[in-house]
């Protein structure tokens, strides 16, 4: 407990002495214009293809790169820059020498201004986006609408092989350890009530409200669903709106800032909304496999919350343990 309250405390007074610096930082949300005038500009910038899709599903988000993709992005396949873990998930966050490594890779420096979309809109760029802020590299951001929004913002495409960008020299950066949460830290934080224990982080749960409830399966097969105890529903969608495209297909985009407070007033109650968006109570994001958490910790960052990590392993790596308690009511 004591532990806990040291961490708690500790994190409030590192967010207060960040908010100015955070304040002036690159923007999280860039527009398809935008970065359309920032790769005309003489800034390095260096873009992404982060698109991720669900297992099972049959769309391949490499091809589907190859096919179609922004002129001169490189592909980030967030499976590869990972570290390995002891159960097998995917994606977890890579060590600080295997992120530098892919930088280099993909082209980019210290200086550049990354920019980070991916196929559907807004779904799996935000997790890119948490991976290089958690790593220092501020100038980054997602494209709002993601890849259909360029193309139905009439903006060009690039169907060719990429090029190699060739390599650059990315030192090994520090790694924020605030920025995630283990396993254990999540066990431990859920024997305690954040209604009445200040100490409490408060866990937000990503997944759609039937498997937060346990009366709707998993995707993974074999999995159970249901929730971290003291953990709240806040489907990651409810933070997205959708957009119909000219060629009719839908891709989504975040909500305005408005209506992005009144969804987290909405699921969480308006007191404990004003508590997480003033920092004075601790959020930890999660979802299935800990990809779309990343929405709802962008979402929170847009409000201005500086108090948010991610459980990086999220429901699979939970729920795959047999010490875990499930629960399946409210």
């Amino acid at each position: 407990m004591a532990s806990l309250l040291r961490r708690a405390s500790h994190n409030f007074v590192r967010s207060l002495t960040q908010r100015k610096v955070s304040s002036n930082s690159v923007p999280l949300l860039l527009s398809p214009t935008q970065v359309s005038d920032l790769a005309k500009s003489s800034t390095p910038v260096s873009i992404l293809d982060a698109t991720w899709f669900m297992p099972g599903s049959p769309r391949n988000a490499r091809n589907e790169y190859l096919a179609k993709h922004l002129p001169g992005a490189q592909f980030l396949d967030l499976d590869e820059v990972a570290s390995p873990h002891e159960l097998g998930l995917k994606h977890m966050m890579p060590e600080e020498r295997v992120f530098a490594s892919a930088c280099e890779k993909l082209g980019i420096e210290p200086s550049s201004h990354v920019v980070i979309y991916d196929a559907h809109g807004v779904f799996s760029s935000p997790r890119a986006l948490f991976m290089f802020r958690s790593f220092g590299h501020e100038k980054s951001s997602i494209i709002n609408g993601g890849l259909p929004r360029w193309v139905d913002e009439g903006l060009p495409v690039d169907n060719q092989p990429p090029t190699d960008p060739g390599p650059t020299v990315y030192p090994s950066p520090a790694f924020n350890k605030g920025a995630i949460r283990s396993y254990d830290q999540v066990v431990s934080n859920s024997s305690l009530d954040p209604a009445i224990d200040p100490t409490a982080e408060l866990v937000l749960d990503a997944r759609a409200r039937g498997r937060y409830l346990g009366t709707d399966p998993e995707p993974r097969p074999g999995l159970s669903s249901g929730h971290i105890p003291n953990s709240l529903s806040l489907p990651f969608n409810l933070f997205l709106q959708k957009h119909n495209a000219k060629d009719g297909s839908e891709y989504t985009t975040f909500l305005p800032q408005a209506e992005l407070r009144q969804t987290l007033h909405n699921s969480v109650g308006a007191d404990r909304a004003e508590q997480i968006i003033k920092g004075e109570k601790y959020v930890v994001t999660s979802c299935g496999s800990g990809m779309t958490a990343g929405v709802l910790w962008l979402g929170l960052k847009l409000l201005g919350v500086d108090n948010v990590s991610l459980y990086d392993e999220s429901w699979t790596g939970y729920a795959m343990r047999s010490t875990s308690k499930i629960n399946k009511s409210l």
